[in-house]
């Protein structure tokens, strides 16, 4: 089990290893958050959570409709063209 010290600016080192683990790279916004065992350390999701109504409309289409059928294919279409290009 790795310690770690608080310094008198109230800071906290993580040790490397743990920050290799978590690819936690420097500039990784953390949430501290309190629990019953102690503090929990989570990265920062980097937009809020928001519902669909907030969100719904925001990003216009002026063309015709597509189709379900429309859109799959276009998908697959993508999806062949990244695997052929190795990027998966």
């Amino acid at each position: 089990m790795d310690t770690t010290r608080v310094s008198s600016k109230g800071q906290v080192v993580l040790p490397q290893a743990v920050r290799e683990r978590k690819k936690w790279r420097p500039g990784t916004r953390l949430v501290v958050e309190e629990t019953k065992e102690g503090v929990l350390l989570r990265p920062q999701k980097p937009f809020p959570p928001t519902t669909f109504e907030e969100v719904e409309g925001i990003l216009r289409y002026k063309g015709k409709p597509r189709t379900l059928a429309e859109m799959d294919e276009a998908i697959a279409i993508g999806v062949r063209d990244r695997h052929a290009r190795g990027r998966y």
